[in-house]
């Protein structure tokens, strides 16, 4: 059950991430203020609706027992770390703990950044797997 919920809760978020995430999400979201922050929270709801469609899959396609409330606090989970993760200044933060400055002046945070994101993903469907 484990592996069925990470490769479908990995597959949303590789489409909200990528297909589903406009330019201009993508180029704001860790923008200060009002704009900064809508276009991060229209990104992470982006994350809970991909999400939430993995698990309607994961349910009635290969039958498996998720509850409701077990799913709605995993599609908050998943959401609500996607928006802090994307503030950028976690994985900056990280970096430079780690003394991956050059990495993260070479294209370094996108990769830690994305790490951090299936690390919740295996949080998430691990939670789902030993509540149902």
């Amino acid at each position: 059950m484990f592996a069925s919920l990470f490769v479908l809760l990995y597959a949303a978020h590789l489409a909200a991430d990528y297909p589903l995430q406009t330019d201009h999400q993508a180029k704001h979201k860790a923008d200060r203020g009002v704009t900064g922050w809508a276009a991060n929270l229209v990104h992470a709801g982006t994350h809970a609706t991909t999400s939430a469609l993995a698990l309607v899959i994961a349910v009635v396609v290969l039958d498996l027992p998720v509850g409701i409330l077990q799913a709605a606090l995993a599609l908050a989970w998943i959401a609500g770390t996607h928006a802090v993760i994307d503030r950028r200044w976690p994985v900056a933060h990280w970096m430079h703990l780690a003394r991956q400055t050059t990495w993260a002046q070479n294209g370094g945070a996108a990769h830690v950044d994305q790490t951090a994101h299936a690390l919740v993903l295996v949080v998430a469907a691990l939670a789902l797997t030993t509540t149902s």
